[in-house]
């Protein structure tokens, strides 16, 4: 349906000098006559060029001239009926002002972007639209606040891809009548409120420390579990608590302490203390 209506939209513009009337062509005929008698004069007002990016929308007496745009390079245009508006067709790039948007669950953030994109069809560029660099601006703005207003706030800062996707999709439908293609949009920025990012710290914060405790809780457990099967093993082997004591007075001693503390079992200390 669109490709059927941009292609009637097409042929009535180039039809357009078709139709210009007995004046017109009179008119015509007389800038033509009037031309080649100044000639060679004349040529440098009916000579025109446009670069390798430009096209060129030529209007005689007002009507789009028969054949669309013009370019690159040489055209000739009659000096008395015809005028003509240059078209850049190169990727035009134009930042999206921050725009303060209220989100699916009721969160006011910031969010700015970016737009590229270039005139596919100069024609309906210039007979379609009054200002297509403008309109294609402000319809960015508010695309951008319509599909952030469908999306909560995790979603917008995790899917961006998908956010971007989903307004040049749009843009591209919106301006496809002015002959712009809409090649890609970026989201660059989302800013929250000061009050929100203290309470998402705060959230973060608690949930780190909740892990660190439950991590510090499972420690604890597993070494008492070691300790307890440690506790079995020596009760088996009384000869392992003592290699165990000079395993240790071992270690005390090459940290060259001045003071070591040995203990004893209480089993050697009873015969001393029974009399």
């Amino acid at each position: 349906l669109i490709v059927g209506k941009r292609s009637f939209a097409m042929c009535a513009l180039e039809n357009t000098d078709s139709d210009i009337g007995l004046c017109g062509w009179i008119l015509v005929i007389f800038s033509i006559l009037l031309t080649l008698l100044t000639l060679p004069l004349s040529i440098w007002m009916c000579i025109k060029i446009v670069k390798e990016y430009e096209r060129a929308i030529i209007f005689r007496l007002g009507r789009i001239l028969r054949g669309g745009a013009k370019g690159p390079g040489l055209f000739f245009i009659l000096p008395c009926t015809d005028s003509f508006i240059n078209v850049d067709m190169r990727t035009i790039t134009f930042d999206i002002p921050p725009q303060e948007v209220l989100t699916k669950d009721s969160v006011t953030v910031s969010v700015d972007g970016v737009v590229y994109y270039r005139v596919q069809n100069a024609t309906l560029a210039v007979a379609n639209i009054t200002n297509a660099d403008a309109a294609t601006r402000l319809l960015a703005q508010t695309t951008l606040r319509n599909v952030l207003g469908t999306k909560n706030l995790a979603e917008i800062l995790s899917d961006r891809e998908e956010i971007a996707h989903s307004m040049q999709s749009t843009l591209d439908d919106a301006t496809d009548d002015w002959g712009i293609k809409v090649e890609r949009v970026e989201i660059k920025d989302v800013k929250l409120p000061q009050q929100l990012q203290r309470a998402m710290a705060a959230e973060a914060e608690a949930t780190r420390e909740a892990r660190a405790k439950v991590i510090a809780a499972e420690g604890e457990m597993n070494a008492s579990r070691a300790l307890k099967e440690a506790s079995l093993v020596i009760a088996e082997s009384p000869s392992a608590l003592q290699l165990r004591y000079l395993q240790t007075l071992n270690t005390i001693a090459a940290e060259k302490n001045s003071t070591i503390i040995f203990p004893l079992p209480i089993d050697m200390m009873q015969s001393f203390m029974k009399h």
